[in-house]
């Protein structure tokens, strides 16, 4: 029985709300992230698990600030000091799309830090090359379509048909792989990748095409015995129920507000050969993120709507809030902003989204221009597309004053 500890995408340079601290001069919202790591790599040591993996995806971009490499190094040296195995395995987020440029977690590799293996091409990793470990690993990195063109010599290939083509070389890499395994031992499978039939955050399906896809039967064969992924933020295991799990463990952190009703977690499992317990350990102190929709119906008492729309103070505090409001634009001026601004003010940031609603253009009779109507007739046409109701008696003194407007400007008064 092998013990190991799954997560992925870290994206831990996400500065994308917020202040910086004044202490350590990080943006507020990296340390989020950074918390929610040191408690995975505590987690490791603690229950000294045999094998951490991560699946992919340590920054938003392959070209992180080097304080924040600094911060990621930090931890998974911690990992090496323990002595506990550890792969990194490249994400879609972590390479460059230029062939032969370093990818983010190279150094890893460069330096050959102890007991960390960075995986950045399909392989298979024998008990051997885990010092020992009675585990077997199959692992496929992020593959960009322009490395995959220039090594399967693809030039002018569609991209459907270059994922078609890469599909079946990995399936056909693993099949083999899997007949070459030790049948007594456990066999992990990572991969940055979508799987079909996964759900993004969002909640849409995954679509093929978008990238290159696994099919199911390909991560959900019963000679596998844990399947670790990364690249879908949404928590899931899509082979619930079954052997092998087909876990995602998602973000460590809410990236955007597309995860706002996201719990966030990463993956303890105890791994026998036909037998896989998994335990789902969900991230404490994770910053919440409240995302409000309001739909103004009429004019009357607005900004009571809005600030009941709020949630109560305690909820507000140290959160990152978001209230978008739909209304007709003439009630604009009706909005108090500054009052919403200071009842959210113990929050961490609040967005306030304006959204107002345009109203359908005025039609015309058929067959009539603008030109050939008179000043009252056009005047009728407006009331009468009017959004706000205009009954006919207030109509009539509306024209009426309108037609007095018009006369005194023609006199010359």
């Amino acid at each position: 029985m092998v013990k190991i500890l799954h997560f992925a995408d870290a994206h831990i340079d996400m500065a994308n709300y917020g202040r910086h601290d004044p202490q350590s001069g990080l943006p507020m919202r990296v340390m989020d992230f950074l918390k929610s790591l040191d408690e995975i790599v505590q987690t490791a040591i603690d229950k000294k698990v045999d094998l951490v993996i991560f699946a992919g995806d340590a920054y938003k971009d392959r070209s992180p600030a080097p304080t924040y490499q600094r911060e990621w190094g930090k931890r998974i040296m911690q990992l090496s000091h323990a002595g506990i195995q550890t792969l990194l395995l490249t994400g879609n987020h972590d390479i460059s799309p230029s062939t032969g440029r370093a990818h983010a977690i190279q150094e890893f590799k460069t330096l050959e830090v102890p007991n960390v293996k960075v995986l950045d091409k399909p392989q298979f990793l024998s008990v051997d090359d885990l010092g020992g470990l009675p585990v077997q690993v199959i692992a496929l990195p992020w593959i960009s379509r322009s490395g995959l063109m220039a090594s399967l010599e693809l030039g002018g290939t569609d991209p459907s048909e270059t994922y078609k083509i890469l599909g079946e070389r990995i399936s056909e890499l693993i099949e083999n792989w899997l007949k070459d395994a030790d049948p007594d031992v456990p066999t992990i499978l990572t991969a940055h990748a979508s799987v079909e039939g996964a759900k993004y955050g969002s909640e849409r399906m995954v679509m093929l095409g978008n990238d290159m896809v696994l099919p199911p039967a390909l991560v959900k064969d019963k000679r596998l015995d844990y399947v670790a992924l990364g690249h879908i933020h949404k928590p899931q295991n899509i082979n619930e129920g079954n052997h092998p799990p087909v876990i995602y463990p998602g973000s460590i952190e809410r990236v955007d507000f597309g995860e706002a009703g996201d719990r966030k977690y990463f993956i303890l499992a105890e791994i026998s050969k036909g037998k896989t317990d998994v335990i789902w350990q969900e991230l404490k102190n994770i910053r919440p993120f409240i995302d409000i929709h309001v739909t103004l119906e009429s004019n009357q008492a607005i900004n009571h709507k809005l600030q009941d729309a709020l949630p109560p103070q305690e909820t507000i505090k140290d959160a990152i809030i978001r209230m978008v409001v739909e209304y007709q634009r003439e009630w604009e001026v009706l909005i108090d902003e500054t009052a919403l601004r200071a009842l959210t003010a113990p929050a961490f940031e609040f967005h306030f989204v304006k959204r107002p609603l345009m109203q359908a253009r005025v039609r015309l009779p058929e067959g009539r221009a603008a030109s050939s109507l008179g000043v009252v007739e056009l005047l009728d046409i407006y009331w009468d597309a009017s959004s706000q109701d205009v009954d006919k008696e207030k109509k009539e003194k509306l024209n009426q004053l309108a037609r007095s407007i018009i006369d005194d400007v023609r006199s010359g008064d």
